[in-house]
């Protein structure tokens, strides 16, 4: 661990001893801290009344790229709610748009590519992507990120940051379709119809995904999530031959900085162990599986997130509760239980209800 940290500046969170004592990173270490931490995917987010405010008039992706802005929203639902962990605003296709791909949120729709990607042509067209510190314009635009977590961490103190990117399979996926797709047919044709163009995607994305973390990590960040939104749709078997390799190589990025690596999918269940076996140090698991069925499918090797329902989270409280209280029990079964949702909190939630499982979770866990 030493040396890992030797890699880290001076007044990082991690070598300086600020997060030393968070309930996250031992659990993620798969210790069993005085209480079990829980934090929120999407905590910053619509849900809360203050992001609304913080985000009127400036577009999504403006957003991610205005450093005072998003470490506000960043510290908004820790500030709220007293979560153990703050991860860091942004959205997966932040890395696309530093390096110059013509890519925005469209309100009511999510991200819309100008040019989609479906040649080794277009493939071969994508923005150099270069190395940390290296000086080309995809590391210079990661500044905005790297400022945005410096500012974030100094307000945090004792709590840590965790760093976000999405998995190079959704965002190869988007690029392909131009937009969001129900089935992602258009991605799943090209990865059999012409593997060779999809390696190569899936070579530039995972190249993206990987540098966006690592900007974050020497920042500040003390923990990663790689976030897989489309995974799920997969085979396992298509997922171990066009996929796992780009995550692999996306979270082999920060494998030499001392962070916990968390893989998630949404609705990839089936994909848990094929997942484990990227580099992940730590898995998150959506609602469909329960906790302890994780922990013996991946014979009790790594810590776990979730698993909370988000469909309950509109239940009456004592409904919630129970819930809660069953997904604690289940997670005990694994050597450590971080407790979040099994997926994003809804735009409409009640920010109540959040406060009811970060109270109960700090009380029963």
């Amino acid at each position: 661990m030493p040396a890992l940290l030797a890699a880290l500046p001076a007044d990082h969170p991690l070598v300086d001893g600020r997060v030393a004592g968070a309930p996250l990173l031992a659990a993620l270490r798969g210790e069993r801290p005085a209480h079990r931490p829980v934090w929120f995917m999407r905590q910053a987010g619509r849900s809360l009344p203050e992001y609304r405010e913080a985000r009127r008039g400036t577009a999504m992706l403006d957003s991610c790229l205005t450093p005072a802005l998003a470490a506000e929203i960043t510290l908004q639902p820790v500030r709220r709610y007293g979560v153990d962990a703050a991860i860091f605003f942004s959205d997966i296709v932040v890395p696309m748009r530093v390096a110059g791909v013509e890519v925005d949120i469209a309100p009511g729709v999510g991200p819309v590519f100008a040019r989609p990607v479906r040649t080794m042509a277009d493939v071969e067209a994508l923005p150099h992507l270069g190395a940390p510190g290296d000086g080309a314009p995809f590391d210079a635009g990661l500044e905005a990120i790297r400022a945005a977590v410096r500012l974030t961490v100094a307000e945090l103190g004792s709590t840590p940051l965790i760093g976000f990117a999405g998995a190079p399979f959704t965002l190869a996926a988007y690029m392909v379709e131009g937009r969001p797709s129900r089935d992602h047919l258009g991605a799943r044709r090209l990865m059999i119809e012409s593997p060779e163009v999809w390696a190569g995607l899936a070579e530039w994305t995972s190249r993206a995904a990987g540098l966006f973390l690592r900007a974050q990590v020497t920042a500040g960040a003390a923990a990663v999530q790689l976030f897989d939104s489309w995974a799920g749709s997969l085979s396992e078997a298509d997922y171990t031959e066009h996929c796992a390799p780009g995550s692999a190589a996306a979270l082999a990025t920060v494998e030499d900085l001392p962070v916990p690596r968390i893989h998630f999918a949404a609705h990839g269940s089936h994909l848990l162990r094929a997942m484990a076996a990227t580099g992940a140090t730590a898995m998150g698991v959506d609602y469909r599986m329960p906790l302890d069925e994780a922990s013996r499918l991946l014979d009790g090797s790594l810590p776990l997130q979730g698993n909370i329902d988000p469909a309950r989270l509109a239940a009456p409280a004592e409904v919630l509760e129970r819930h809660v209280l069953d997904v604690l029990a289940r997670g005990s079964q694994a050597p450590g239980h971080v407790v979040n949702l099994g997926h994003g909190v809804p735009p409409e939630t009640d920010p109540a209800a959040l406060q009811r499982i970060v109270d109960l979770v700090h009380e029963r866990g």
